[in-house]
């Protein structure tokens, strides 16, 4: 069964920071009521009802598996420094993908992770974020022989970054097509994840295999490319990697810094050029433009919603907060995709969640909840 709710709700009792398990516990409504133009998701938590002959009945949350990443960024304490120059950095998890699943997670929803990291202090901490914010772990595993990645990022004075990894080769670059969690991958309703995992074997191998099970069960294929260049030999071999998956695509999101990349410099925001990227099999194609919201297109309507004005502090997780507003919505409606009011919707409160990051240091740390968004998005209107 499926709650539904047209005010904000929160829970209490022992499990208010895990709403997907089975512990008891009570909602409780504030008098505090939505913007008419939000279209509420349902809250797609686990939970109990008696069918009509009295069985008792438990239905699960439409799952998304994120395939890819997950590291440890280091956040200077002090935006506008050099790396040389930062005198302090806070400690973050970190990993488009994985960043995704807890963001997920946070919303409400069903959320896996499939990747490796180093059988290290690092790696096993990383895990215990996962199971904490209630994330499956099952996909996720370590290795003996390499350190879990690392990444240093310099704050601008504007909050946007600059990345200097470490992971010559880190875990999650090793992991294996025999190391697949296959019964996993299919039970998915949404399969996401980056272009990272391509850059280099045995990790290479194993993501074409991961998406091509999930495509043939059915699955749908979500794809940020989160171009990441010090990463790649070389920018043409980033761009090959990237548009290599292009078409078995279903839902891609790309920023307008990776358009004007990918079509070696045409203009992002100019439609022509963005359906120039939009394959036939395509579902929908997202253009996320930071704090002036994001672009959508479909085969048979397009458009653009606005963004949430905050200021922001480090921009790190803003646009896998976003994949993971729209993604937590789709997964439990996948008919938004032909319902452009709808749509909408989904993506006021993706842009909402994007916002809400921004507004603190480190990807995972900052990810909001549900309430929090509603919140945002009721303050932004009222």
């Amino acid at each position: 069964m499926a709650l539904h709710s047209s005010a904000f709700c929160r829970f209490t009792g022992s499990a208010s920071s895990y709403p997907n398990k089975s512990s008891n516990f009570t909602l409780s409504y504030s008098t505090i009521k939505p913007p008419s133009f939000v279209s509420l998701p349902r809250l797609n938590f686990k939970v109990k009802a008696f069918s009509g002959d009295g069985v008792l009945e438990t239905k699960e949350s439409p799952l998304v598996v994120c395939f890819g990443e997950m590291l440890i960024d280091f956040v200077p304490t002090t935006s506008g420094l050099s790396l040389a120059e930062a005198p302090a950095f806070k400690k973050a998890a970190g990993g488009a993908p994985a960043n995704v699943a807890v963001g997920i997670a946070r919303l409400g929803g069903s959320s896996a992770f499939i990747g490796k990291v180093g059988e290290d202090e690092f790696g096993y901490m990383l895990a215990d974020i996962l199971k904490e914010n209630n994330v499956n772990s099952d996909g996720m595993r370590f290795d003996p022989g390499a350190r879990t990645a690392l990444a240093f990022v310099t704050l601008r004075s504007d909050g946007e970054r600059e990345f200097m990894f470490y992971r010559n080769p880190s875990a999650d670059m090793l992991l294996q097509e025999a190391e697949l969690d296959f019964d996993l991958i299919r039970k998915a309703k949404i399969f996401h994840y980056g272009s990272i995992s391509l850059i280099t074997e045995p990790c290479k191998s194993a993501h074409i295999a991961a998406a091509k099970a999930a495509k043939d069960a059915g699955v749908v294929l979500s794809y940020d490319p989160n171009l990441r260049l010090p990463l790649w030999p070389s920018a043409e071999r980033a761009r090959e990697g990237i548009l290599s998956i292009w078409e078995t695509a279903d839902i891609i999101k790309v920023s307008e810094e990776e358009i004007s990349f990918l079509t070696k410099g045409e203009d992002p925001y100019n439609d022509e050029v963005v359906r120039k990227l939009f394959h036939p099999n395509l579902k929908l194609l997202l253009v996320t433009e930071g704090p002036d919201g994001c672009r959508y297109y479909t085969k048979d309507f397009s458009g653009r919603v606005k963004g949430l004005k905050v200021d922001a502090v480090d921009t790190t997780g803003a646009g896998d907060a976003f994949v993971a507003g729209t993604l937590s919505q789709l997964a439990a409606n996948l008919s938004l995709l032909e319902k452009e009011d709808q749509l909408r919707d989904a993506l006021r409160f993706a842009n909402a969640c994007g916002a809400l990051t921004v507004m603190e240091r480190g990807a995972i740390p900052a990810l909001p909840n549900r309430e929090a968004v509603l919140s945002a998005i009721y303050k932004s209107v009222s």
